[in-house]
C-alpha cells in the first residue's frame, strides 16, 4: 500500500480547494453515492463543497484530508454538533476516495483518521448516513457502525429509482 495519512484540516486554501472540488466531482463521476448522480460538473459541487468548508473554516467542523505520497487522495467531513445537548456526537460526510486510488483499502485507512479526529475533538459517537443499494452499509459495518434507521426511498437517484437513506452509529 502507498504512505497514506489522514490529517484534520481547519483552513482550506484555494489551491487546496480545487483539489477538492476535482475530488468530489471525479467521485461523483465514477457513481460515488457523495450526494450527486452522474453526470456533474465542477458547477454542480461548488454549492455544496463551500457549505461544507464553511463549517471547516467556522472551527465547528473539521476536514479528513487523505493523502498518498503527499497528494489529497479523498476526505471526509467531520461535522460538530450545534446543540450543547449533542456535542458528544459528530457527523460524518461525504466519504470518498478518489477513482484513481479505490480498491487499496484507502477507505478503511480514511475512516481510521475520521475515528482519530473524532476521538481528539472529544467525541463519542459518530453517525453517517449511507445510499441504499450501493453496499456502502456493510463497509461501515466492518468498521463498528451499526444501522440504526432507515428512511425508505429517500433519495431518487433516477425516475423510478429510489433508494433508503440508511442511518448508521458508531461508539468510538
Amino acid at each position: 500500500m502507498p504512505a497514506a495519512v489522514v490529517r484534520p484540516v481547519s483552513t482550506v486554501d484555494d489551491a487546496l480547494r480545487a483539489e477538492l472540488l476535482r475530488c468530489w466531482t471525479d467521485v461523483s463521476n465514477a457513481g460515488g453515492a457523495v450526494g450527486f448522480v452522474p453526470p456533474v460538473t465542477e458547477d454542480d459541487v461548488v454549492p455544496l463543497l463551500d457549505k461544507l468548508l464553511e463549517g471547516v473554516h467556522s472551527g465547528r467542523d473539521v476536514l479528513a484530508l487523505l493523502e498518498v505520497d503527499g497528494e489529497t487522495a479523498g476526505f471526509a467531513g467531520v461535522v460538530g454538533s450545534l446543540s450543547p445537548l449533542r456535542r458528544h456526537w459528530g457527523t460524518v460526510l461525504r466519504v470518498q476516495v478518489h477513482p484513481t486510488r479505490q480498491g487499496q483499502g484507502l477507505g478503511r485507512v480514511l475512516m481510521a483518521g475520521v475515528h482519530r479526529i473524532a476521538r481528539d475533538r472529544g467525541w463519542e459517537f459518530l453517525h453517517l448516513t449511507a445510499r441504499g443499494g450501493t453496499g456502502l452499509d456493510e463497509f461501515y459495518k466492518g468498521l463498528g457502525y451499526v444501522e440504526v434507521g432507515r428512511l425508505p426511498g429517500a433519495i431518487r437517484v433516477a425516475p423510478g429509482d429510489d433508494r433508503d437513506e440508511i442511518v448508521m452509529a458508531c461508539p468510538l
